[in-house]
């Protein structure tokens, strides 16, 4: 046999191996990727995203988040606007002012809120309100909680201001002054029951 023939031949030796096409991605390409990606992030936020620029959850609106910022001099309306949409008040009177149908009565246009002296308002808000209610001719049987140990005077002031100046709600009375509803707290400050409408009716707005 011949010797050449029996010879070890090293595996791959003619053919060589197998070797993979690596090319290099140009450097044009990689730019062009990392603009794209950052001219969509920006259309992205640009143009809402998930979110307003201005409101973050659990807030809904620009005006929802403006209601529970601090007050940081006495405006009796931005207070009182934050009191009022607290579940406070905007659990029973709406958000409208308008209320619930034999419930709760409606803050809009009412006699009740419009009245020249605050000194009946006052008062349900502090000891809270019980008892039948015909207003605007409808019949009411709901309760109204008292807030006098849940809410400062000027807490009281501010959203009674709110309510009795409120234009949407063709509210226009004069404001609630502070001291006006400590000088109310101090005559009530022993009475623990909560008003009805038949003794309020008795009571000067004045007093």
């Amino acid at each position: 046999m011949n010797s050449e023939l029996t010879q070890d031949v090293p595996i791959g030796a003619a053919t060589g191996e197998p070797k993979a096409n690596r090319r290099a991605v140009p450097v044009w390409l990689l730019i062009f990727l990392l603009l794209l990606i950052y001219w969509a992030m920006l259309y992205f936020d640009q143009h809402g995203g998930w979110f307003s620029q201005e409101v973050y959850a659990p807030y809904r609106s620009v005006g929802e988040l403006a209601i529970w910022q601090p007050v940081t001099t006495w405006d009796p309306v931005a207070l009182g606007r934050r009191v009022y949409n607290k579940p406070t008040c905007v659990a029973c009177h709406q958000a409208n002012g308008q209320g619930s149908p034999g419930q709760f009565p409606s803050l809009v246009k009412s006699e009740w809120v419009n009245g020249p002296e605050p000194g009946r308002l006052i008062r349900f808000v502090l000891n809270g309100l019980n008892g039948p209610l015909v207003f605007q001719e409808q019949n009411f049987n709901g309760s109204m909680v008292p807030w006098k140990d849940s809410l400062t005077d000027e807490e009281i002031a501010a959203v009674l201001t709110y309510v009795r100046q409120n234009k949407e709600w063709g509210n226009n009375a004069p404001e609630v002054k502070p001291e006006r509803v400590k000088a109310v707290r101090e005559k009530i400050k022993d009475r623990a029951l909560s008003f009805t409408p038949d003794e309020l009716l008795k009571i000067s707005p004045a007093d």
